[in-house]
């Protein structure tokens, strides 16, 4: 084949030894190999990156063809068998790669897709009990209800919310700790299923 003449001695009689190594001569198909082992390697490595698994497809390719020595078209240059053949053998190892980086990812996305629906249902949870807390938040008095949110919300200090609100930082405390009080109390009363873990936020907001 003539991407495979480039540099190779043109005094080789190809025809004359792929003749002998179909009756089983060694040394022919040595020759052969000799002849054409660079270009083939040369043509696997455009395909197949990595020197050690190129040179492994070179040597399946050559054992192939002495595999084959009795089918081999004595007539034919087996250039175009062995770009055939080691093209052949190089997308198979491309394939396998491809394959196996497929199921990496099919395996890492099932995880995914469970770390995922755990944290969607962490995320649900949550928006759940916040709504519920919202609800309790919102059963409080004007004021009371203002200086919770200002504080547990919004994260202003009592201080902050005392001098916002222009009342006393002991009023500030005393609404946050009523305020408490009558929330853990609506939710016991009203979401008696949710009450560990929405007094639990309530005890976060309050950190």
């Amino acid at each position: 084949m003539n991407q495979y003449r480039d540099g190779i001695n043109k005094n080789f009689d190809e025809l004359s030894c792929i003749q002998a190594m179909s009756l089983g001569d060694v040394t022919a198909f040595n020759q052969l190999y000799q002849h054409y082992h660079r270009p083939v390697h040369a043509n696997i490595l455009k395909f197949v990156k990595n020197p050690d698994q190129s040179a492994e497809i070179l040597q399946d390719v050559f054992i192939a063809l002495w595999q084959n020595r009795y089918k081999i078209n004595t007539e034919k240059s087996v250039g175009g068998w062995l770009f055939v053949v080691s093209y052949n053998k190089s997308m198979n190892i491309l394939k396998q790669k491809l394959k196996e980086s497929i199921t990496y990812l099919e395996e890492l996305d099932k995880e995914l897709i469970a770390d995922n629906t755990a944290s969607i249902e962490i995320e649900e949870q949550f928006e759940i009990q916040l709504e519920i807390l919202d609800e309790a938040v919102n059963e409080l008095p004007p004021r009371k209800k203002e200086v919770f949110k200002l504080h547990r919300y919004e994260g202003c200090s009592k201080e902050d919310v005392a001098n916002r609100l222009g009342i006393s930082l002991s009023s500030v405390n005393d609404y946050l700790k009523q305020s408490n009080q009558t929330i853990r109390k609506y939710i016991i009363s009203h979401h008696p299923e949710q009450i560990g873990k929405a007094l639990l936020l309530l005890f976060i907001l309050q950190g």
